[in-house]
């Protein structure tokens, strides 16, 4: 197939471009910066240059491409993961989502593509016991930070999946580790871990979602080929408390344990209600729809089998 890739440069969209062309795909991949498009070409991929805030540019793009297919990887994320990092990225993040993500939909549309997907979220469903599934509500109504990225969500899945004249596909997405991301030996929260600056907040019995970034990617390529209409969720098979994986990230990085805080301390922090929704109230997410539909077989996370190994021997 035809597949174009809006956001190719990003942590999913490096390892995406690379399964895309494993599996024989034509691929098209947008890029504002002209020095990237020679290093796109070299790799095999046609390059098109184009502003996604340039709403003529991407329709021009994306109509001299004729995809079948579009695959809308934008976000604006930094490089450290913050309180002050991700607040002050949260304006880019927000818009090129949103103003960004309509231009290329609107794009795909007047260019006839049969299938749209978008990077979403898999960690936004409301508390609650049990596994989220992608008929669980988002959190709305949660902590100020985590309200709004579920309102985001909930804003550009329903543009999407409202749309009747092409496929929409929702990929909610974990918690990414793997090559550049920050849950890599080399990235922030490791950094943080070792530092002891991010801690086990109250029991620690925050549910996080993993996801390797490969893993991202090849499911993507699968719901690219054979997704049906919808949200799917994209996870590994074993969802962990704070309790669990922080301490055994740790350990897989020969850094002390993490500190300990209590809920009442937590709350005293700047963003502290969400401090304490991430470490204490989230919820897990089921991929069974994914390995049902799209064939998928996620990797364990690797310091859990790694220090599980090391602690065996």
């Amino acid at each position: 197939m035809k597949i174009f890739v809006a956001g190719a440069t990003g942590a999913v969209g490096r390892p995406l471009l690379n399964q895309l062309l494993a599996r024989g795909h034509n691929v098209v991949a947008m890029t504002r910066f002209p020095e990237r498009a020679q290093s796109l070409a070299a790799q095999g991929i046609e390059p098109a240059i184009a502003d996604v805030f340039d709403a003529d540019s991407v329709k021009a793009a994306i109509a001299h491409a004729q995809p079948e297919v579009v695959i809308e990887q934008l976000t604006a994320l930094p490089r450290t993961y913050s309180r002050e990092s991700m607040s002050a990225a949260a304006p880019l993040n927000t818009r090129i989502r949103l103003e960004g993500g309509a231009n290329v939909l609107a794009a795909a549309q007047a260019a006839g593509v049969r299938r749209y997907l978008r990077q979403s979220v898999a960690f936004w469903g409301i508390p609650g016991a049990g596994l989220a599934d992608e008929e669980t509500p988002l959190s709305l109504d949660a902590s100020p930070a985590v309200a709004a990225d579920a309102r985001l969500v909930s804003e550009i899945e329903r543009r999407l999946l409202e749309t009747s004249n092409l496929e929409g596909i929702a990929l909610r997405y974990g918690f990414f580790y793997g090559s550049g991301t920050w849950f890599n030996p080399d990235g922030d929260v490791a950094q943080q871990v070792r530092q002891q600056q991010f801690p086990i907040v109250g029991n620690g019995e925050g549910i996080w979602s993993w996801l390797h970034i490969e893993d991202a990617a090849i499911a993507t390529v699968a719901a690219a080929e054979q997704g049906n209409r919808g949200v799917y969720l994209i996870a590994n098979d074993h969802p962990l408390a704070v309790r669990e994986w922080l301490p055994a990230f740790a350990r897989w990085l020969n850094a002390p344990p993490p500190p300990q805080v209590s809920v009442e301390d937590a709350l005293k922090r700047d963003g502290g209600a969400d401090i304490v929704y991430y470490g204490t109230q989230m919820r897990g997410v089921s991929n069974a729809k994914a390995k049902r539909e799209l064939n998928f077989q996620p990797r364990p996370l690797e310091w859990i089998v790694d220090t599980a190994v090391a602690d065996a021997s």
